[in-house]
């Protein structure tokens, strides 16, 4: 076959190959999406959702007085007389915090459903808020603490006001308690329960831009892989207590309207994993077939496009396999089976198209590092496009070194001859 036509049909697999690849990868993604959002609904119903919450109101309240003059006009418009009305209306003002004490105990548990991996957590929340009276008057005081998720699940749920735990019955999200204060009084709120949610939590000190004094924070986590929202605000030390951390956000005095949080770590989807394999599959198949179809330049060995076809066929088998067994295998064996079975099926074969020496080294070595090695870069955040360069650098480089004493016109133009060595 002539070397012309013969890389023209490569290129041709190649194109076919990669046209399958995209209908795989669009197949694996519509798979994932599909399902994605409906067992998203179920996690959230057993377990919950992520979880912000929010420091208690205290309000102050009380009843004045409004004396107004009203103007008794005539039909012609003339002020015919004057009357005085008197009504009671009720007034408010917010009740700024004079410190606040939370601890926070945050237990990763991981839970798989199907293609996807979803970050849970149990929460152990205790605070505790202060508020100082600092008006002349008796007035009232409305307290209100309103739950992260209103429909989550909150066990041993405490409210104590003053050191006397009320029977706080929640309402509209949340619960309420009023009290009388007198001035300079201080008054104490602290609430405890544990509960649980998803891919992250936080707590917000304030509703917009506000003050906050005297504000501790204490988290604690049993995992190590920590991150922080964003906009937010981290923690101003940071102990690494073993398992995990312990986190403080101390402040005397500070304004902000950001809160603090945690965001919880999660693991490689597989769904997600199979649909970026299987898109950026040809580059590792190109450069494979770039390798083989120089070695076979320079050594004679006729590698016909029909062959490339069952190669490309096996490169394209862990992509499948890997698709359809990531969901119910760990996604580790999935990807270990896949890779040997590919390896296996491309070895195997050209072992009988060329020879075993050219199949388990050149070859074999060429897979792991441009499919395997490659696919392996996917684990690792960030790494893909750097071993896509450096992989492609490398390879060029070899090849220029192998191919440069070439004569192209006569390898091109008729059947090239084994170069010695």
């Amino acid at each position: 076959m002539h070397p012309v036509l013969r890389a023209l049909g490569i290129v041709v697999v190649f194109v076919l190959a990669a046209v399958s690849w995209f209908v795989l990868a669009g197949v694996t993604d519509a798979r994932g999406n599909t399902s994605k959002y409906a067992i998203r609904e179920q996690v959230g119903a057993l377990w919950g959702n992520a979880q912000s919450q929010r420091a208690p109101n205290f309000t102050v309240r009380w009843e004045e007085e409004v004396v107004e003059t009203v103007d008794v006009t005539d039909a012609h418009g003339q002020v015919v007389s004057r009357r005085t009305d008197r009504r009671m209306e009720t007034r408010t003002r917010p009740g700024e915090l004079a410190s606040t004490d939370v601890d926070v105990t945050l237990g990763l548990d991981e839970r798989r459903r199907g293609l996807f991996w979803f970050p849970l957590y149990d929460v152990g929340f205790a605070g505790a808020w202060t508020y100082t009276h600092d008006e002349p008057l008796r007035r009232v005081l409305d307290i209100g603490f309103v739950f992260p998720d209103s429909n989550a699940m909150y066990d041993d749920f405490h409210v104590v006001v003053d050191g006397t735990e009320i029977d706080a019955v929640p309402s509209g999200g949340g619960v309420s308690h009023s009290m009388w204060v007198d001035p300079g009084q201080t008054v104490t709120l602290a609430v405890r329960y544990q509960s649980r949610g998803a891919d992250s939590w936080a707590y917000q000190p304030t509703q917009g831009v506000g003050q906050v004094k005297n504000f501790a924070l204490t988290m604690d986590t049993d995992f190590d892989r920590i991150d922080f929202p964003v906009p937010g605000l981290s923690p101003t030390t940071k102990v690494d207590n073993g398992p995990g951390w312990t986190l403080d956000w101390d402040f005397s005095s500070a304004v902000t309207g950001y809160g603090m949080g945690m965001i919880m770590p999660t693991r490689i989807q597989p769904g997600e994993l199979a649909t970026e394999l299987a898109f950026s599959a040809p580059l590792s198949l190109g450069l494979f077939f770039l390798w083989v179809y120089v070695l076979g330049l320079l050594r004679g060995y006729q590698v016909h496009p029909v062959n490339y076809v069952f190669i490309a066929a096996a490169f394209f088998a862990f992509n499948l396999l890997f698709a359809y067994t990531a969901d119910h295998l760990p996604v580790e064996w999935a990807f270990g089976t896949s890779a040997a079975t590919s390896v296996l099926l491309v070895v195997s074969y050209l072992r009988l198209v060329v020879g075993a020496r050219f199949a388990f080294v050149e070859a074999g070595i060429a897979q792991m590092l441009y499919q395997v090695g490659f696919a392996v870069a996917h684990f690792f955040d960030g790494f893909t496009g750097l071993t896509i360069t450096v992989l492609g650098i490398l390879t060029l480089f070899a090849l220029m070194q192998l191919t440069g004493r070439i004569d192209w016109q006569k390898a091109l133009s008729s059947r090239p001859a084994p170069v010695p060595g």
